[in-house]
């Protein structure tokens, strides 16, 4: 998994850098999306199976999948997610798709890597409710499972870390490719309209794209939820510890409030949106960027042609549906 890792960190360092459009002769801020290369099969095969075992919850009632359903965007689109026996999770999940470029995991960044990110919802107690000693008892009864980390990890086979690691491998393999954008950037004149177009024009001018660009149109900083007004007193109901943000991971004051900047590539396809999914819509999520992150108002035309760009940065996989 440290080449992974690696593999992510130098594809981040590009992230911010213009990328030159083929055949347009211009430079842009987004990069397009390409699969990672140099994963291991027999890994990727494993770490899919046990993202849809039901076996790593406590009660066997909920998978990877169960939140992350990768027909559906890789989010289930509910406000808060069902864990075990009910509990409800204390913040929005995000798409599982194209994480493997984020700069880190959670919305708080709270997990380094995909890695380390798998242990958090198994030991969750509002969401797998589990352990990894508990894990590794149930699957050692699978005869399948302990011959795949025998062969795919031979120093010592079925752990937690290893299970951590197939998941994560698996998870990198979860990239949304030729979308309608990056068949533009490529220098595919017509995979845009001239909505879209000027939907990207305005996406740019009125400062979206400060914290939106790289290959994930964003994903790779973090910001503030209302560096221009405030969005948590207007919102009206109470603060949460979810809505501390990064504040909970470092225990700074100046981290209240600030969060991973999520990537763009599937958010016509993951409502709702933000930390808190209060917000059903992409253009009122655009309403609110452009009010609490720009301060200013946006015309509904403008808002309306925004939306447009956004969907065209959608790509395909065969396990997504849209």
């Amino acid at each position: 998994m440290s080449r992974i890792k690696g593999a992510a960190l130098l594809l981040l360092l590009f992230c911010c850098p213009l990328v030159w459009a083929m055949g347009k002769g211009v430079e842009e801020p987004i990069l397009p999306l390409t699969q990672v290369v140099g994963l291991d099969p027999g890994k990727v095969a494993l770490g899919e199976r046990l993202f849809h075992d039901p076996r790593l919850s406590g009660d066997e009632s909920i998978s990877c999948a169960h939140c992350h359903p990768l027909g559906r965007g890789g989010a289930d689109g509910l406000v808060r997610s069902p864990g075990v026996a009910g509990q409800l999770g204390e913040i929005h999940t995000p798409t599982v798709y194209n994480s493997f470029f984020n700069l880190a995991q959670l919305w708080s960044g709270g997990a380094a890597d995909l890695t380390a990110q798998v242990r958090f919802p198994v030991h969750n107690p509002r969401e797998m409710a589990s352990d990894w000693s508990r894990v590794i008892a149930k699957l050692r009864t699978d005869g399948r499972y302990m011959a795949e980390f025998a062969r795919l990890y031979p120093d010592d086979g079925l752990t937690g870390a290893n299970i951590q690691d197939a998941i994560a491998v698996f998870e990198a393999t979860l990239v949304t490719t030729d979308a309608p954008f990056d068949r533009w950037l490529r220098g595919d004149r017509t995979a845009l309209d001239a909505q879209q177009l000027r939907g990207y024009r305005l996406f740019k001018s009125y400062g979206c794209i400060a914290c939106h660009q790289g290959v994930s149109a964003g994903g790779n900083m973090y910001q503030r939820m209302g560096a221009m007004g405030d969005y948590f007193a207007d919102r009206g109901s109470p603060l949460t510890s979810a809505d501390m943000g990064r504040f909970n991971v470092t225990g700074d004051p100046l981290d209240r409030h600030m969060f991973k900047v999520p990537g763009l590539r599937l958010a016509a396809l993951t409502a709702p949106y933000f930390h808190d999914g209060t917000t059903a819509t992409l253009e009122e999520a655009i309403d609110i960027m452009a009010r609490y992150q720009l301060g200013r108002a946006m015309p509904v035309e403008d808002n309306r042609a925004i939306a447009a760009f956004i969907r065209s940065l959608a790509g395909r996989h065969p396990a997504l549906e849209h």
